[in-house]
């Protein structure tokens, strides 16, 4: 066995770590928002809620899904938009000229994934999984970021004694799209920014840099 040599830890450090990363985060977010709330609940003369209760506010699940929706949607695009366009000298561009490996017809082996090895309708969806899921991720997030953004608006309402918002007055509004806009527009900036620094700044080491020495024009990680 080829992974035999490498330990668990060694072979998967890169996704335990962001999912400590991740797990760490959220548990922030979950712990700083629980006080905001309340904080912000005291200042309208409601009693505070309980860590229980307050993650089921709307609160705690429109403030998560919303930036799951964002990040979602820009490795959908990413992973999309990459497939035709390019960016001369960018190490996230495939090659101004001529197919490149993944862009190869792919071939069943016995090592091939199954629906690689199954063919027919399997193969046509595998063929783009990857963007498929990115996909049905974001719009699962953009309904629960939603969902989460208007009954915080409506737990707001009721406090304040006034009307909730039905679905179609809430999608309409401008709050829950400010939301997301704030969010779509940062994670395109992410993905700009390493697109084009990738041209002219280098890290050693990362399939996400072109090497050290490669001149600006060369476009692909090589």
């Amino acid at each position: 066995m080829p992974d035999a040599k490498h330990s668990f830890l060694y072979r998967n450090g890169l996704s335990l770590v962001f999912i400590c990363l991740m797990i760490f985060s959220l548990g922030g977010q979950y712990f700083t928002g629980w006080h905001e709330h309340n904080e912000a609940l005291a200042q309208d003369g409601l009693p505070p809620l309980s860590p229980g209760a307050y993650i089921q506010t709307g609160h705690f699940i429109s403030a998560t899904f919303e930036n799951w929706e964002s990040e979602f949607l820009q490795m959908g695009l990413y992973v999309m938009l990459t497939i035709w366009l390019r960016q001369k000298g960018s190490s996230e561009s495939k090659k101004l000229d001529g197919e490149e490996e993944v862009d190869r017809e792919p071939k069943p082996s016995p090592e091939a994934p199954w629906p690689v090895r199954k063919g027919g309708v399997w193969l046509k969806v595998y063929n783009h999984s990857l963007g498929i899921a990115f996909f049905i991720l974001f719009a699962i997030s953009f309904m629960l970021h939603f969902a989460g953004s208007r009954k915080d608006f409506n737990e707001e309402q009721v406090a304040l004694g006034k009307p909730m918002a039905s679905v179609m007055d809430y999608l309409g509004g401008s709050r829950f799209w400010f939301e997301s806009f704030q969010n779509w527009q940062s994670e395109f900036l992410s993905v700009l920014s390493i697109v084009v620094l990738s041209i002219w700044l280098r890290q050693k080491g990362s399939p996400e840099s072109k090497p050290v020495d490669a001149p600006f024009s060369e476009t692909g990680s090589g």
